[in-house]
């Protein structure tokens, strides 16, 4: 760009030989005094360094030299002013380019610099070029930066420090150069001056690239029209799109610098296409880190299968996030659940397989396996067609040798079922508005440290959260809330799962579940579950109510702390077991239950709040502890707390171990549960054997296995009234049942003991 030349515009004042009458020794406005005839200025005609030259004296504090005539300015324009001077004689003095910007009127633009940098003389004869450049930007170099109200301006020089020097002045020289200024003052570089067609067609990957390593940290623009690039492609400055890009389903493109969602929807026009294309770049560039969808809603049409996105493996074990955004779901026939059935052959010493399926290429990995014998959430982890076998997530407690299935395979917004490995991605603050349409995220056959923190899971038509293998080891879920699409059912007729677990060391913290079928159905060991809030109670009068966390591992080496536990019970059950009778294992138990609140509301007298399940015979508890708790049951009462289960076998109340269950709170509940737990027992007449009947407080329908200790209140006393002197023997498992314990004396007495019982033998 250069106006001089593009549109005749006269920058270039006249030579000092012209005449001194358009050279102002003022400001260089109309009517100021001119140098023409002065005794300070004179026209050298022949300096060896200039040929014809000005030459000034230096008799004020601040010399000024100003062209009278318009040096027009605007806005895009950029104008060095140049001059070449040299001191003869007396002080040397400093010059600088000097300037009166003027409006169009003739006014003073007041307000802008006005003076370039101050170049001192240092030598007689000595020529030194003083510059300056005038801009309407703040570029690099530029001295005097000037706005719009800026019409014209006066230029020249000063001359400042002592007086009494005798300066000469070359020629005064004004330049156009924008375009030096061009693309610097542009904050973007157009990829069609390196070449992109823009036609859909062609390739355009090294336009792009050289673009990019041209753009000097600029803006990259992509403007109008549809740019094919055939190969990977990274670009390492930001980028603003008013076109689209396309590329094949293998083929990544990392935005370094604008790596965020709604920059990757503008790159392809399209929300699902832009969130895959950059679920894609995050998992494939090693300087991403997190997938920021900037508040973003995505309309979900169909469910995102994640690891075709990936494309390259199914694999990967580094950290990576997506944050910040919401996946809206629009119903239609893409979530209809697929169904199959299908017979298949099972045996428990082959307890995750199901061999001899005919018919199994319908099915499809992730699908719920249900028919009798089946526990809950069990899963097709993979399917070997070849071999007519299906994985399972986990082994089936009942079923016969032969029978026939039912394989469900529900559609999930993020589905990373088909990863065989995936380890530590997190989804924080992410929305999934599920509109009872579509489940959220299905979890990938194996891996480690999946984070969901601050997300909600809005009505989810039958999971929140699934995993199909051993992806949720250490699974972690944080201040997240699940809002059940079935609250207006009651309570038995709901279906839907929140989370379910099959791994060890899993977090669920700090979380609400609101009326979901079910909370958690949670299989492994070594699982903290703190600070969550579970309500799933409905309209119904006196009605049943279902499990909210259902533990299906006997010992768990579990810790439930801290939570509100409404209108719903903890069930514990093996029906994950392929062989469910005990055997050679540990019993149920490692399990501690401290500090929640369990409450209930117009349930049914029989409700209890935890419950112990097994599948199967020989079975005990060995290491539970029910401590500090609160149990409240609201209009109406409840008759415990507690109690098992007998549909597929017993506890074996002979073998109960270190089991305690103290200190908590009762309100509303018409029998406490206590053990160790200390009554007093009133013997009104004389017997040798006093039996002593604490069954009512046991838990778990638990035998009268330990007396820790006895202390007799006031005096015994024989049949003729005489104080006796007695310490009496102890025997447990008495009765019918085991309930009762005895204290045996010498002879019969009567008398108050207070008397220490415990269900269990702590060693």
């Amino acid at each position: 760009m250069n106006k001089a030349i593009t549109e005749g515009v006269v920058f270039m004042p006249p030579e000092f030989t012209d005449g001194l009458d358009v050279w102002s020794s003022e400001d260089g406005t109309p009517g100021s005094l001119t140098y023409d005839g002065a005794g300070n200025a004179a026209i050298v005609p022949a300096d060896q360094d200039f040929d014809s030259c000005l030459e000034l004296f230096k008799d004020q504090n601040t010399q000024t030299l100003r062209y009278m005539g318009q040096t027009p300015f605007e806005q895009g324009c950029y104008l060095r002013v140049r001059a070449r001077v040299k001191a003869i004689s007396g002080p040397l003095p400093s010059v600088r380019i000097a300037t009166r910007p003027s409006l169009s009127g003739g006014g003073h633009a007041g307000g802008y610099v006005e003076t370039g940098p101050d170049v001192p003389l240092t030598a007689y004869g000595e020529v030194v070029e003083v510059s300056a450049i005038i801009g309407s930007g703040s570029r690099s170099s530029v001295d005097m930066v000037w706005g719009e109200d800026v019409a014209y301006a006066h230029i020249g020089l000063d001359l400042t420090g002592s007086n009494g020097a005798a300066v000469r002045i070359d020629d005064m020289i004004v330049e156009d150069v924008t375009g030096a200024y061009l693309r610097d003052m542009m904050d973007w570089v157009d990829v069609r001056d390196f070449g992109a067609a823009g036609d859909g067609v062609t390739d355009d990957h090294a336009a792009f690239e050289a673009a990019d390593a041209a753009s000097g940290g600029r803006t990259l623009l992509v403007p109008d029209g549809v740019f094919h690039i055939g190969a990977n492609l990274t670009l390492h400055t930001d980028i603003r799109f008013e076109g689209t890009v396309t590329m094949a389903d293998n083929v990544y493109l990392s935005l370094t610098r604008s790596f965020d969602l709604p920059t990757y929807i503008d790159a392809f026009g399209s929300e699902l296409l832009g969130f895959r294309k950059a679920f894609q770049a995050l998992l494939h560039y090693a300087d991403h880190k997190v997938l920021d969808m900037c508040g973003r809603r995505i309309d979900v049409t169909e469910p995102i299968d994640m690891q075709e996105a990936y494309a390259t493996s199914d694999t990967f074990l580094i950290r990576r996030a997506i944050r910040n955004g919401q996946f809206y779901v629009i119903g239609g026939a893409p979530w209809d659940e697929d169904v199959t059935t299908s017979a298949a052959q099972y045996s428990p010493a082959n307890p995750n397989k199901l061999t001899n399926v005919p018919g199994i290429s319908a099915i499809q990995p992730g699908s719920v396996v249900t028919g009798n014998g089946v526990g809950r959430e069990v899963y097709v982890k993979s399917v070997d067609v070849s071999a007519e076998e299906l994985e399972l997530s986990r082994p089936l407690w009942g079923a016969d040798p032969n029978q026939t299935y039912t394989f469900t395979r529900h559609k999930y917004v993020l589905d990373f079922g088909g990863f065989a490995e995936l380890r530590r991605m997190n989804l924080i603050e992410v929305e999934f508005q599920c509109n009872a349409h579509a489940s959220a995220v299905m979890l990938a056959r194996n891996g480690e440290n999946m984070v969901f923190e601050d997300c909600h899971f809005i009505k989810p038509k039958n999971h929140g959260i699934s995993s199909i293998g051993r992806a949720c080891q250490g699974l972690h879920v944080d201040r997240c809330q699940f809002i059940s699409a079935e609250q207006s059912l009651t309570a038995t007729d709901r279906v839907s799962v929140a989370v379910n677990v099959n791994a060890n060391d899993s977090k669920i913290r700090d979380s609400q579940f609101q009326r979901m079928g079910t909370s958690m159905v949670m299989y492994g060991s070594g699982h903290i579950i703190q600070g969550n809030h579970l309500y799933q109670g409905d309209e119904v009068t006196d009605g049943p109510r279902v499990a909210g966390i259902v533990f299906t591992l006997e010992n768990n080496k579990t810790v439930l702390t801290g939570n509100y536990i409404d209108n719903c019970m903890i069930e514990w059950n093996n029906e994950h077991d392929s062989e469910p009778d005990f055997s050679n294992e540990y019993a149920f138990g490692g399990m501690t239950i401290t500090d929640n609140i369990f409450t209930a509301n117009d349930v049914a007298s029989w409700f209890t709040w935890i419950m112990i399940k097994p599948f199967g015979t020989g079975h005990y508890l060995s290491g539970l502890h029910v401590s500090n708790n609160t149990f409240r049951s609201l209009n109406g009462r409840v008759d415990r707390v507690e109690s098992v289960s007998t549909t597929h076998g017993t506890l074996n109340g002979w073998s109960m171990r270190d089991v305690t269950f103290q200190n908590n709170a009762f309100v509303g509940v018409d029998q406490r549960t206590i053990s160790p737990v200390t009554l007093e027992f009133n013997q009104n007449t004389e017997a040798s054997t006093w039996s002593l009947d604490g069954s009512a407080y046991f838990p778990f329908g638990g035998n009268a296995r330990t007396v820790s200790s006895v202390v007799i209140e006031g005096d015994l006393r024989d049949g003729s009234n005489n104080q006796v002197w007695d310490n009496p023997h102890v025997l447990v498992n008495q009765g019918t049942g085991a309930k009762l314990a005895q204290l045996k004396w010498s002879k019969p007495v009567r008398g108050t003991a207070h008397v220490t019982l415990r269900t269990d033998k702590p060693v």
